[in-house]
């Protein structure tokens, strides 16, 4: 009895230390996953996919994490100071002919404004202007260093779009107040739409009146011109006593 409850206890421990295995094993594994938005289409970050043109971008793109590797990937700058990696700050870098693009992503607005505010005052005070291209873009703080055409920088900023959407996993607490924002801009575009049809129908409609008029008048001073002599009889015989009608031809009258 005691060897069968010796192999009972022995059992035991060993599904108690399997379990305590797979639990440390599991938690470690979980600290080595890094909090980063992957694409489940083809496993790349959704912050590379950012970069312009990153089908050909993406071989030469660095994933930065923390400031080590940043400074790594692009030296030891002073503006670096002011980017926190705490909370999930992510940032992607990669070089082009306009220079060495990185974009940092903050997790919240509030965090990239504040960012974007140390950057730049680090940027005056430390005179980089000439050599740096800076940017926010939504929650993106875009730079591009070693820059040697401010107008080329700009363009390569420009290809930069920030695309979020957030997802309600119960009920939008903004659906009403979209809805009604919705309705009012389609009113007020409804209405503007009707009052220019309105105005400009009544325009054409002037324009037309005032043109046939004017064709009109000139159309019957054409044929008053025309005209040999003036008739108040309305193209009756009348007495020429006034002199205004104008003389029959005596050529084919009878002679006495």
């Amino acid at each position: 009895m005691r060897r069968i409850g010796f192999i009972k206890f022995l059992i035991l421990g060993c599904v108690l230390l399997s379990s305590a295995f797979s639990v440390l094993a599991q938690q470690k594994n979980n600290s080595s996953i890094k909090s980063q938005e992957i694409s489940e289409s083809d496993g790349v970050p959704v912050l590379v996919k950012h970069l312009p043109d990153w089908e050909n971008a993406r071989n030469r793109a660095l994933y930065i994490l923390n400031q080590n590797e940043l400074r790594n990937a692009l030296g030891n700058r002073q503006v670096f100071d002011s980017i926190d990696f705490q909370g999930g700050t992510e940032a992607v870098t990669a070089d082009y002919p306009q220079g060495k693009l990185l974009i940092v992503e903050f997790t919240s607005p509030q965090s990239s404004v504040d960012a974007d505010n140390r950057i730049q005052q680090q940027l005056a005070q430390s005179g980089q202007n000439d050599s740096v291209s800076y940017r926010r873009i939504g929650n993106y703080n875009a730079f591009v260093f070693d820059v040697a055409d401010q107008n080329a920088a700009n363009e390569l900023l420009d290809q930069i779009k920030y695309e979020k959407t957030v997802q309600w996993l119960g009920t939008d607490p903004f659906a009403f107040k979209r809805a009604e924002r919705a309705f009012i801009e389609t009113t007020s575009s409804l209405f503007l739409s009707t009052v220019l049809a309105i105005v400009g129908g009544l325009g054409i409609a002037l324009l037309l009146g005032i043109g046939v008029g004017v064709s009109y008048f000139y159309f019957r001073e054409k044929e008053r011109a025309n005209m040999t002599a003036f008739s108040d009889a309305g193209g009756m015989t009348r007495l020429n006593l006034d002199g205004l009608s104008s003389q029959p031809s005596t050529d084919r009258l009878l002679g006495e």
